[in-house]
């Protein structure tokens, strides 16, 4: 599927130095940085440099030298936070509409520091 990549987007706008943030780890292409809102003791946001909106656009388009990046940084991020082996820890990514995606620049939201419940409840 095509996306139209919103340029204007709060993450865009992060990523430019437009909004600051509190960076964990920055690397060629990725940035990981802590929620605003956090809903965990630990909650941070992991987001590609590259235009991509969802995570099926991201793996689909991006080169594999930002794949490799991001979840490299990701796996690392999870062993800095203490957040590996019996720790524990969720990732998530949301798209669109039914997966009510706020910002449409792909993330991947790192929960842990305790016992976070149900993934989706039942319908």
């Amino acid at each position: 599927m095509a996306y139209t990549y919103d340029p204007q987007n709060i993450f865009a706008r992060i990523l430019r130095g437009e909004i600051p943030n509190k960076t964990v780890v920055e690397t060629a292409h990725t940035l990981v940085f802590h929620d605003i809102h956090p809903h965990a003791p630990v909650h941070v946001l992991a987001i590609p440099k590259g235009a991509y909106v969802n995570f099926d656009h991201f793996a689909a388009e991006a080169s594999a030298e930002e794949i490799v990046d991001f979840h490299r940084t990701v796996a690392q991020v999870i062993v800095d936070l203490g957040l590996s082996g019996e720790a524990g820890y969720r990732g998530i990514t949301n798209a669109g509409k039914a997966g009510l995606q706020e910002v449409p620049h792909y993330h991947m939201h790192i929960l842990g520091g305790r016992v976070l419940g149900r993934l989706v409840d039942p319908a």
